[in-house]
């Protein structure tokens, strides 16, 4: 296993996002030179967006281009000027129930804009696309722990698809040209300076003004809930290991980044009531559309391949978030 190299150039998109954001910030801690792109769309509060670049614009080797995935032009300038050695994509239009409603968004950035990605990859001879997937992949499978070696051709939301035929275009990109290409699926990432549409964070911010929390099937819900320095680190390590080529030629792979090990919601959401010492005021609403009642990650190859599992415990990082969230809204 190849340690980090610190003299490439690392393109990030969806550098102003959750997970972009801290992987970023691990790559210039590192010594490495990062390239952040990034549309700043307002799916959520750009403020937030806006707050991590400026912490990462206190590296001397970040540099940040605002620009469309959906856009070929715009990557093309990037690739053209900036030449990335290893690329992250992490820009995707995110949110199970918002794909429900505002289908064409998915369809541009994560359908049209990783064909941009893959065309700008493929062109300029970059060493490793690591991209990536979710969790949502695996839709309605009953068989738990997911596994990569599952069937997933059986998603229930619009994000699923997109995130699934991400895979597949990769798969062939990986095979046809030789590109060494990485898919990442994510369960349920939270932490500091997360993103305000997950459970966690709305919670959060729904607790603070005294509004309900919307707890579906009834709070009969599990979810493999996994730290945001555990997905970090989990990217991380792959970013120098591009994978060996499998039977039919392709360098392709897909891990599981989890904690494997899934915790009732209602215990998540109680943590979170003692951490923010306010008692939430719950709302009972049915199973909504494109949801899945489990998620659980099987992370045997990410052990196997990089000796590492994810093991932030669910107390350990709600007080890690509870503290950043406390202090950036001033809550008392």
């Amino acid at each position: 296993m190849n340690q980090f190299e610190a003299n490439k150039t690392y393109m990030v998109t969806g550098a102003a996002g959750f997970i972009g954001y801290h992987l970023s910030k691990r790559i210039l801690e590192a010594g490495g030179r990062v390239v952040g792109f990034d549309v700043l769309n307002d799916y959520y509060d750009v403020n937030l967006k806006k707050y991590r670049l400026e912490l990462l614009g206190k590296y001397d080797k970040f540099t940040f281009v605002k620009g469309d995935l959906a856009v070929k032009e715009d990557l093309d300038k990037v690739f053209a000027e900036h030449h990335p050695n290893v690329v992250v994509n992490l820009a995707a239009q995110a949110g199970v129930r918002y794909s429900i409603e505002n289908p064409s968004a998915y369809i541009q950035s994560n359908l049209v804009g990783f064909a941009n990605i893959l065309e700008c990859c493929r062109h300029n001879d970059v060493e490793h696309l690591v991209y990536a997937s979710s969790s949502s992949v695996y839709g309605g499978n009953k068989k738990i722990p997911f596994s990569t070696t599952d069937q997933v051709d059986r998603p229930i939301s619009l994000y699923a698809a997109t995130k699934k035929s991400n895979e597949l275009m990769a798969y062939s990109y990986s095979q046809l040209y030789g590109m060494a290409t990485t898919g990442l699926r994510f369960f349920t990432v939270y932490g500091p300076m997360g993103r305000p549409d997950m459970a966690c964070y709305k919670f959060s911010l729904k607790m603070i003004k005294g509004e309900p929390i919307q707890l579906y099937n009834n709070g009969d819900m599990w979810r493999d809930f996994t730290f945001i320095d555990d997905i970090v680190t989990g990217v991380f390590n792959i970013l120098n290991n591009p994978p060996k080529a499998d039977d039919l030629n392709a360098r392709y792979k897909v891990y599981n980044i989890g904690n494997n090990k899934p915790e009732k919601l209602m215990d998540f959401v109680a943590v979170l009531e003692e951490k923010l010492g306010i008692e939430a005021k719950k709302e009972y609403l049915p199973m909504q559309a494109g949801d899945v009642y489990k998620t659980y990650a099987d992370v045997d190859d990410l052990i196997n391949d990089f000796d590492f599992k994810p093991n932030t415990s669910m107390e350990e990082g709600l007080t890690r978030f509870t503290d950043w969230f406390k202090e950036y809204y001033n809550v008392r």
